[in-house]
């Protein structure tokens, strides 16, 4: 590497210009620099550094992104980008409202705590009568869905089903034709419409109606002009055992499946008991014969004992926490649900098992997510409440696009926002407050909506995405201080960089990414693992799969699963004793990350995932991850530098084309690097991973003493990075607060070296390193433990070390000579030396003739040696001498 650059970096200009650091000049060298060094990279052999001023950023915290304001408001526009506050208009019920649904913004139906179902017309201002009161009874519950195939604002299904087991159904458009059903002889505890996929054909709709012990009816409604609906009874399922046992939303799933929430925040999957595409039979296609548009009340008691009670074919149980699911939908074929505990989640259909990929917070503050929508143009509608007012909350802009004070979301309210106009409304004492406003089009933003809220702390590139039709569109990843991460893709022509996706799983400032290897190629895009930690000791990991699509802003989508996480308080609640013992800080923060390059051999199995740490409680810590069962825990640590934790570089060395092993270099608020061999530690911790996720992760390994430790700066290292040299050398540049960059190049100093001396020559046997400087003496016998035969050695000099060997590993026949030589590191990475002193022309190494064109081997320059065992055996009769191999069996 003499004459190539190394460093390419803006500092003082030294006396007689510029000149460049030479990897042979020395083996460690310093550059000095005005500015802090906050980052350094390799690219080739050039070395780029990145500098601060002293003063901050420029421009403050957050320097380079744009802060868009938001708060709870009304929407947009008017006083300080909001509109006046809406006005809630009494509309006076005939009776105490029990219920409110809307049928489109226009009609409001209320069902009152006595039974009556009356209807309130918008634009006439009129109240009509659908239901009395006695056809249903007190202790109803009412839901609506438009017909399918209709417009929203059209004509609506509505169902009401009655504390004593009973059900009416009716068609808004024909009030006087109610189709009557009796379904259990208890209370009728839920009802709900099964939405359909968008596209899905046919004219029939799903209703099902929860009833005691968890019993789930699945009944098929029709409707015909001038008769009633019709009713036909499909399926019988049950719900999994629970207090509250009854259904809160569902929705039929493109494939052949049907999806239910319930009460206790579960999600459950069945199997579709009626074709999605099913038309409507005629008037007397009920399995038991009878007229099923009759308006006379049916009972299905007998017939839904014929059928059998199917049990879900996948149960997430307690997934959104005791409060229950509001909603689940299907959209671009994945899985969203809603519940009362603030978060909506992403999940997918696979092998008939519902799967979590993902759980997201839309806002701060917004502590019960009620429904998702999504709108046309992209952008994602999260319905929700906040505090006591309700919320219409737009994910794109990042801002309340409406805010109606309503006295919380535990009373009955409905909101209609698929047309023209908007509607909600709810229930107060007894009466129905309506909003109403025209849809607003969309306003041009005057600033720029900002890519992170704070200062951006990370950044990482996950690579490059080619869309049909368009050039590579590369995508970044960044982590702020807004505690969140975002997947970006960068625009070359617009040159801006446009959001993909948003990682907000993290409590606390995210401080540090990591990326498991280069990406793994697919036909559509690429796929990756993202680790990302920060504050309050908090890592998250994520599958990425990355592919274009010509639909979206970015040109970019992106599928995010979340994999594991871990925290290092969170099992603190559950441990024994644990007065006993010194809680974790949980203000701990992760300040750098590493993906472990693990090599694939027996020891350390391909499946385990290692990642470094460095943490600010002085620790370096090691996590392994079990990606099949979605674990991360920790695996080993050490407390060696006594002061906060800046950098972590994992690394593997050995010598070119011989067993590698893993290398972790760390570097603190002091300025010294450590470097630390973790090959034994992943070992011995790999050994005891748990391989299901009941196990329990047993306690970190210690790593021990570092192997040595190289005192580079004067204050903190900002910057640090390993690269691999020629000759089983290590090339590491560090940058520091103190303006200066140093490059260092490590090498093995000493090599310990079994040799068979036998009629063809020297040859290698094993080796490994020792640690005594200043080598003063070698001694060297056999011993025999445990039934075993071992080659042991004694080194001395500034310290005293004891080897050994098993005779098995070094595989020696019988009779052979056997001798330990010390050999300088310049011999063991295999530089040829100039052979030795006092050897005339025409003889080896040792002293033996050289035959004539043969080449002259090298000498070895050893330190010292000793004769293990064996029978004498002549110099002479070693034609050449063979180079040590990178095996190391001694210990």
């Amino acid at each position: 590497m003499s004459g190539e650059r190394l460093i390419s970096a803006r500092g003082p200009r030294p006396m007689g210009g510029e000149r460049p650091l030479r990897a042979a000049a020395a083996a460690m060298e310093s550059v000095a620099l005005v500015a802090p060094v906050t980052a350094l990279e390799f690219v080739g052999d050039l070395l780029l550094a990145g500098e601060r001023g002293r003063a901050g950023p420029a421009g403050g915290r957050g320097a380079g992104t744009r802060e868009t304001c938001c708060r709870w408001g009304a929407g947009r526009g008017g006083r300080g980008g909001e509109r006046g506050a809406p006005v809630a208009v009494a509309l006076g019920a005939p009776q105490r409202a029990r219920a409110v649904r809307l049928a489109g913004p226009g009609r409001v139906l209320v069902l009152g705590e006595t039974g009556g179902l009356v209807a309130y017309e918008v634009v006439s201002g009129r109240w009509e009568p659908l239901l009395p009161a006695e056809a249903v009874g007190p202790g109803a519950v009412l839901a609506t869905t438009p017909l399918p195939g209709a417009d929203p604002d059209g004509d609506a299904l509505c169902a009401v089903g009655s504390a004593a087991g009973r059900l009416a159904v009716l068609a808004l458009g024909q009030p006087a034709h109610v189709a009557h059903a009796r379904l259990f002889e208890g209370t009728m505890h839920g009802l709900s419409w099964a939405a359909r996929p968008v596209g899905t054909p046919g004219d029939t709709a799903v209703l099902l109606a929860s009833g005691p012990g968890g019993e789930l009816l699945w009944l098929d409604v029709g409707q015909r002009p001038g008769r009633a609906p019709w009713l036909r009874l499909a399926g019988r399922l049950a719900l999994p055992p629970c207090k509250q046992r009854w259904l809160t939303c569902a929705a039929l799933l493109p494939r052949d499946g049907l999806l239910c929430g319930d009460r206790r925040g579960s999600l459950l999957l069945f199997h579709c008991c009626s074709a999605p595409g099913m038309e409507s039979p005629g008037p007397a296609a009920c399995p038991d014969g009878t007229d099923c548009a009759s308006e006379t009340e049916m009972s299905f008691l007998e017939q839904k004992e014929t059928l059998p009670l199917e049990e879900p074919l996948s149960v997430l149980f307690g997934l959104h926490g005791k409060t229950g699911v509001t909603s689940v939908t299907c959209h671009g074929g994945y899985v969203y649900s809603t519940g009362r505990d603030g978060c909506y989640r992403q999940l997918r259909v696979r092998a008939g098992q519902l799967e979590v990929l993902r759980k997201r917070r839309p806002c701060k503050g917004l502590q019960w997510v009620e429904e998702l929508r999504f709108a046309t143009g992209g952008d994602l509608l999260v319905l929700g409440f906040h505090s006591d007012s309700f919320v219409v909350w737009s994910s794109r802009a990042g801002e309340a696009l409406h805010r109606v004070p309503c006295g919380g979301g535990h009373r009955s309210w409905s909101y209609s926002g698929e047309c023209a106009a908007e509607a909600f409304a709810y229930v107060k004492q007894g009466d129905v407050m309506l909003y109403r406003g025209a849809r607003q089009p969309g306003e041009q933003h005057v600033l720029l909506p900002s890519l992170h809220g704070r200062h951006i702390t990370c950044v990482r590139r996950l690579g490059a995405v080619h869309p049909p039709g368009r050039p590579a569109v590369d995508v970044f990843v960044t982590g702020s201080e807004d505690t969140t991460a975002r997947v970006l893709a960068l625009d070359e022509r617009s040159r801006s960089a446009l959001p993909v996706t948003t990682l907000d799983d993290h409590i606390s400032s995210v401080r540090a990414l990591a990326l498991a290897g280069p990406a793994q190629p697919r036909a559509d895009g690429f796929s990756t693992l993202l680790f990302s930690a920060g504050g309050r000791a908090q890592i998250e990991c994520y599958r990425l799969l990355l592919s274009g699509d010509p639909d979206a802003e970015s040109t970019v989508a992106c599928e995010v699963t979340h994999v594991a996480s871990h925290r290092l308080d969170e099992y603190w609640d559950r441990m024994k004793n644990r007065h006993k013992l010194i809680k974790m800080d949980p203000e701990t923060r992760y300040m750098s990350l590493s993906v472990v390059p693990v090599p694939d051999t027996e020891q350390l199995p391909p499946p385990c995932l290692f990642l470094a740490a460095a943490c600010s409680d002085a620790s370096v810590r090691v996590f392994g991850l079990l990606e099949a069962t979605r674990q991360l825990v920790l695996v080993a640590e050490s407390f060696h530098h006594q002061r906060c934790v800046l950098k972590v570089e994992a690394f593997l060395h050995g010598d070119d084309g011989g067993t590698r092993s893993c290398y972790l270099c760390s570097a603190a608020t002091d300025g010294i690097l450590a470097f630390w061999d973790i090959t034994a530690a992943l070992a011995e911790a790999t050994a005891g991973c748990p391989r299901a996720a009941a196990r329990p992760a047993p306690p970190p390994v210690a790593l021990g003493a570092p192997l040595l430790t190289v005192p580079a700066h004067s204050c903190g290292v900002n910057s640090l990075h390993v690269r691999p040299a020629p000759g089983g050398r290590v090339l590491v540049a560090s940058g520091s607060d103190d303006g200066s960059i140093h490059v260092c190049l490590l090498e093995a100093a000493r090599r310990l070296t079994l040799w068979r001396l036998g009629p063809r020559g020297l040859q290698p046997l094993s080796s490994a390193f020792f640690h005594v400087p200043d080598l003063a003496e070698l001694d060297c016998w056999e011993a025999e433990a445990r039934g075993e035969l071992h080659y042991c050695g004694v080194l001395c000099g500034q310290g005293l070390e004891v080897l050994r060997c098993p005779a098995a590993a070094a595989a020696v026949p019988r009779p052979h000579t056997l001798l330990c030589a010390t050999v300088p590191a310049g011999d063991c990475c295999g530089e040829p030396s100039s052979g030795s002193a006092g050897s005339p022309e025409g003889t080896s190494a040792c002293g033996a003739p050289q035959a004539e064109g043969e080449e002259a081997p090298e000498a070895l320059s050893c330190s010292s040696f000793s004769v293990v065992a064996g029978p004498s055996c002549s110099p002479c009769a070693a034609p050449a001498v063979q180079r040590p191999g990178p095996h190391a069996p001694f210990s």
